[in-house]
């Protein structure tokens, strides 16, 4: 796979790094000379360039790259960004940091994004999720369909506890995605047992009442 990234800050570099070590070919783009720090992602392609002129995006063979990331700093760069590649170049897949929780409404298919990256906003459902037993933590929405990622942990005294996976009545668009057992990930089978402290990490989709979802998983109603 090839991938574009816009902005070669510490947040670019290292989703470059990783990719790399996932043997995906990657193109570093950035218009600050002092961000040229090649030596550190040495096996990435490099252009010192802005990366919100199509020039730019041409040079670094965006046409021909499977998913951009826009990674700078700034939203207003990441959105152009975005949007360029999906509209000039038909890049298949986008994906845009977002830096400020108050812009993300405007990162979705309408600016070229498909998927947006809040990371205050992934952190702060982390330390939900690190402290919440038995609420509903939303970890992750995906912008392009509207379903989202949830998570809850069983609380000892839910109801579910003991019952199999295929006797909780789901609601529509709700499905249960993997059990997380102690350290261990687990795919979940109609004949798997829940257990008092277990992770659910569940996919809904947009319509799903989330109230109702928690009050099934925690009282059973």
């Amino acid at each position: 796979m090839r991938v574009v990234i816009a902005g070669a800050g510490s947040v670019g570099r290292s989703i470059a790094r990783e990719l790399l070590s996932h043997d995906h070919e990657v193109m570093l783009i950035d218009k600050q000379p002092a961000a040229m720090r090649v030596a550190q992602v040495a096996d990435a392609d490099w252009l010192l360039a802005d990366a919100c002129e199509l020039s730019s995006l041409s040079e670094a063979g965006t046409d021909g790259c499977d998913v951009i990331v826009a990674a700078t700093g700034d939203d207003k760069v990441n959105l152009v960004v975005s949007l360029l590649a999906k509209t000039e170049f038909g890049v298949p897949r986008t994906v845009a940091r977002v830096n400020n929780p108050k812009n993300e409404w405007m990162f979705d298919s309408s600016w070229g994004v498909d998927v947006a990256v809040s990371t205050p906003r992934i952190m702060t459902a982390m330390v939900e999720e690190a402290v919440a037993v038995g609420d509903l933590v939303r970890i992750f929405t995906f912008h392009q369909s509207g379903a989202d990622i949830l998570e809850l942990t069983l609380p000892p005294d839910s109801p579910l506890i003991g019952r199999r996976v295929g006797e909780v009545r789901w609601p529509p668009d709700t499905v249960l995605a993997a059990i997380v057992r102690g350290p261990l990930p687990i795919a979940p089978s109609i004949d798997d047992t829940l257990e008092a402290g277990d992770e659910l990490l569940i996919v809904t989709g947009r319509e799903v009442d989330e109230d109702a979802l928690q009050r099934l998983l925690v009282t059973g109603e």
